[in-house]
């Protein structure tokens, strides 16, 4: 029944991933995570600037959503719900790290790309990535929703918790601060 359910869920698409697993296959997660999971991480590379720290971040919204299933109203909102945990996680992280900084107790070196994604982009990306990273955490937060996840303003508003006229003036300050830093720009 299980293996079933996830050749259904293959060849449907992401759109099946959504939806309620039959009675009793309990594997609604095992779905969701084999359709979401590398794009939910290269979502997190993209906020916190490393992978394990994005892997684990990743695996704490599935741990956090196989926890919570039974208070999961509607299957519908799942992917929903992890991409807000992953959002929250990231945000998590990098509040760690900026005390960690800020006690001097404990050094954390800045966030690095792997080497196999250095490897595999050229020049330019790595500049975009580099100021990307440099954005302030709503600018970046919104432009990673909007052109990695090609999210809807009405998507990226009730998963960041504001108004879509607050993501279409965040993106717009956003668009233009990747600008001028790329330019070489204050």
């Amino acid at each position: 029944m299980v293996t079933e359910h996830r050749e259904r869920v293959r060849d449907a698409g992401p759109a099946a991933a959504q939806a309620q697993p039959e009675p009793g296959s309990g594997d609604l997660v095992g779905a969701l995570y084999q359709c979401h999971a590398l794009r939910l991480i290269r979502m997190a590379v993209l906020l916190v600037g490393d992978q394990p720290s994005a892997e684990d971040v990743v695996q704490d919204a599935f741990l956090g959503l196989y926890r919570g299933l039974r208070r999961l109203n509607d299957p519908a909102n799942a992917v929903a719900y992890l991409r807000a945990s992953v959002l929250n996680g990231c945000r998590s992280v990098l509040r760690s790290r900026k005390r960690a900084r800020s006690s001097r107790l404990v050094t954390h070196d800045p966030p690095v790309w792997s080497a196999e994604s250095a490897a595999m982009a050229g020049e330019d990306r790595r500049e975009v990535l580099r100021a990307v990273a440099r954005l302030p955490r709503r600018q970046r937060e919104v432009l990673v929703l909007r052109y990695f996840l090609n999210l809807s303003d009405r998507e990226i508003a009730a998963d960041l918790g504001v108004s879509r006229g607050a993501v279409a003036s965040t993106a717009s300050r956003g668009r233009a601060a990747l600008a001028r830093d790329l330019r070489g720009q204050p």
